[in-house]
């Protein structure tokens, strides 16, 4: 399906993007092919695929989905998350300078801090919501911008624009996870983003059954370099997994409408509790990046976090008293989840890290699933209230 003429409505694209793939039996869904290897025709000529590390027909139909969805000129389906992250970064040699945001995901931080550092990349962490800390932070050896929004787990909201302008006057590329959000209800490439990573892990896939991520970029030119990089670094995922995340996007919109619709009534609900200091949710009128969140975002995610007035106590007696939010990592599935950041997905940053990006004791992080709001409420309001 092509991804930039097509006159389909998203939906309707996620459903039909990477099907009629099997022209012999016509299946309407994209058969999997679980084969390490591909016979050639001759010594000089394949099918097309030789090896499944290098090319796959599941996994193709996959990319072409997502490239379509994120209105990208290709897309490269990794392993997990991280080795996205980590396929997009290897753009970068010793010497170069990344700018990225102090409050961002704990496993890229890690990355970044503590493996790309030591390789010779440097990295100056600032709060991105503020564009005079960004252009102040680039230097000549400038080659990146990273961006991360809504950001994990304080939900802050960067002026994409914004931080394109800066990059481009730096002749630096930009690079978007876009996890949170999904190609659903925001699309960086649109906004002049270079790169595009997400977690398909997540709502992509949206089961909880699969980990996975991708890399969608916005020229022909870097969608070669990165569909190199999968290629040699071997990143791609499996043809079963690639199958599993097809399938899954098929309901992408439909399940993002019903979960940001949960995490909203949520999210009025823990503003209104007593115990409760502080909602960041960017749907929130509270929230200081509601009105930039209304115009580059088409809705508010069903991602939140929250704070508690007395820090720890209430922090770990709603987490460990709710029966409807699973205590777990990850986010994005059909079902409901709350973390502690500190001692789960941040846990891999330093504690002055932490502390600079505003992520504390008192923080807990809610994945807002497709149970009914106000059984998750009522489950909510007894935890809290213990």
């Amino acid at each position: 399906m092509s991804s930039d003429s097509s006159p389909l409505h998203f939906e309707t694209q996620c459903i039909h993007g990477g099907v009629h793939k099997d022209q012999q039996y016509n299946s309407v869904t994209t058969p999997i092919y679980p084969t390490s290897t591909f016979y050639w025709n001759s010594l000089e000529s394949n099918s097309g695929y030789d090896y499944t590390r290098s090319g796959n027909p599941t996994r193709k139909a996959l990319e072409e989905n997502i490239a379509a969805l994120e209105k990208g000129a290709g897309c490269v389906a990794t392993s997990t998350g991280m080795s996205a992250i980590h396929c997009a970064m290897a753009l970068f040699s010793p010497g170069d300078h990344i700018v990225a945001p102090a409050d961002l995901y704990g496993g890229t931080f890690r990355l970044f801090e503590r493996f790309l550092k030591e390789k010779g990349i440097s990295f100056t962490f600032v709060d991105m919501t503020d564009a005079a800390k960004v252009e102040a932070a680039m230097t000549s050896t400038t080659k990146g911008l990273w961006i991360e929004t809504p950001s994990n787990p304080l939900l802050k909201v960067i002026d994409i624009a914004a931080m394109v302008r800066i990059a481009r006057s730096h002749s630096a590329i930009t690079l978007c996870d876009n996890t949170f959000l999904s190609p659903y209800l925001q699309r960086p490439i649109e906004m002049g983003v270079d790169i595009v990573v997400h977690s398909t892990t997540k709502y992509i896939n949206g089961h909880s059954d699969v980990v996975g991520g991708c890399v969608v970029s916005a020229s022909t030119d870097y969608a070669k370099k990165i569909a190199w990089i999968c290629n040699a670094l071997g990143l791609a995922c499996s043809p079963f997994d690639a199958w599993l995340v097809l399938r899954g996007i098929k309901t992408l919109g439909c399940r993002m409408d019903a979960q940001q619709a949960n995490a909203m009534a949520i999210a009025r609900f823990l503003e209104s509790h007593p115990l409760i200091e502080r909602v960041y949710y960017p749907g929130l009128e509270s929230h200081p990046q509601h009105q930039l969140a209304k115009e580059q975002q088409k809705g508010f995610g069903a991602m939140l976090s929250f704070d508690t007035k007395d820090g720890r106590p209430t922090a770990e007696r709603v987490c460990m008293k709710s029966k409807l939010f699973d205590v777990a990592e990850s986010l994005g599935g059909i079902e409901s989840l709350i973390s502690f950041p500190v001692t789960m997905s941040h846990a891999s940053m330093t504690p002055e890290a932490r502390a600079a990006a505003g992520i504390t004791e008192k923080t807990v992080r809610v994945s807002v699933g497709l149970e009914h709001a106000d059984d998750l409420i009522a489950d909510l309001r007894q935890a809290i209230d213990g």
